[in-house]
């Protein structure tokens, strides 16, 4: 009997990624669904916490990517740094926050025309409409940035190898 060679262990969960740090990510979200009832500055304040997560996961990528390329590790790491910042700057902070605001918005305006509810209750309902778009945007807003960059800035990456 043969004895079977180990498997390599599992790579380390991906903080970024594969954590509640992931979380950081939709913080701009959660601020624009907040917009009707809390200061802009808050607002402003979630897309800070967004962009400081897009930007800590690119550096993360851009320094694994220089460890781990036996050649060319300037390159490598250059392309790591630039692909996660714009995929990431799109899919987590730019095309998400623009599509919560629009849904917020069009619901606020849609309930001021359609019901007689006050004022604050539309705004704490326009929050939770918010809210609870977050889950069913992500997906496709995530596939549409890879299709986006696989058709485009990833091609330059390709035909420079």
């Amino acid at each position: 009997m043969g004895s079977r060679p180990a498997e390599p262990p599992p790579p380390p969960p991906d903080l970024y990624r594969d954590t509640w740090v992931r979380y950081l990510g939709y913080a701009n979200e959660v601020g624009e669904s907040f917009r009707a009832i809390v200061p802009v500055s808050l607002v402003w304040a979630s897309y800070g916490v967004a962009t400081l997560y897009v930007t800590a996961d690119a550096v993360d990528k851009g320094k694994k990517a220089a460890m781990s390329a036996e050649e060319s590790h300037a390159r490598r790491a250059t392309i790591a740094v630039v692909d996660t910042f714009v995929w990431q700057a799109l899919a987590s902070v730019i095309i998400p926050g623009f599509t919560i605001n629009r849904i917020c918005k069009a619901s606020l305006y849609l309930m001021g025309s359609m019901t007689r509810w006050p004022l604050p209750v539309r705004k704490w309902a326009t929050t939770a409409v918010g809210l609870s778009a977050i889950p069913f945007i992500i997906k496709p807003i995530d596939r549409s940035v890879d299709y986006l960059m696989d058709s485009s800035l990833r091609k330059l990456y390709k035909t420079e190898d």
